[in-house]
């Protein structure tokens, strides 16, 4: 399956872009990839903590078949507006810091429809929008806890 992706949106950890690396290897193909970054610091998200994704990033550049592209958070599940804007705003700054390091980083990807406009005015070039196409779908309490509770 691996030959026909072009991008994936969610490496966290360096097991997780070795193990990438070595199927990418095996193929002889190049992938863009986004750094998922928990902002929210919530225990049922995933995502490296805002404060390693500088080391992360630095490991995952020195791998051959793996393009940096950007970052991407899961939006925080509040509806405290300003909640969701401090996640977003920190992974603009870890973007910035990853630019000025040399790092390529351009992509920002802020998800969840119910913050659209949120991520939007907050630099995100890409947003996944399945809720406002498919509607709202039944999640286990470990993907998605609303963070106000």
């Amino acid at each position: 399956m691996i030959r026909y992706a072009s991008c994936t949106q969610s490496i966290d950890r360096v097991a997780l872009a070795e193990k990438l690396q070595r199927r990418l290897s095996k193929e002889d193909k190049t992938i863009d990839i986004l750094i998922q970054v928990n902002t929210s610091y919530g225990q049922s998200k995933f995502g490296v903590v805002p404060n390693e994704a500088l080391n992360l990033a630095f490991e995952i550049k020195r791998m051959e078949n793996i393009r940096i592209k950007g970052l991407m958070a899961i939006g925080l599940l509040s509806a405290n507006h300003e909640k969701v804007r401090k996640c977003y705003r920190l992974l603009k700054i870890i973007q910035q810091t990853l630019q000025d390091k040399g790092i390529a980083a351009a992509e920002l990807l802020m998800r969840r429809s119910g913050d659209l406009e949120i991520a939007i005015v907050k630099g995100s070039t890409m947003v996944r929008t399945g809720t406002a196409i498919f509607g709202e779908r039944q999640y286990p309490d470990r993907y998605y806890r609303n963070e106000d509770t």
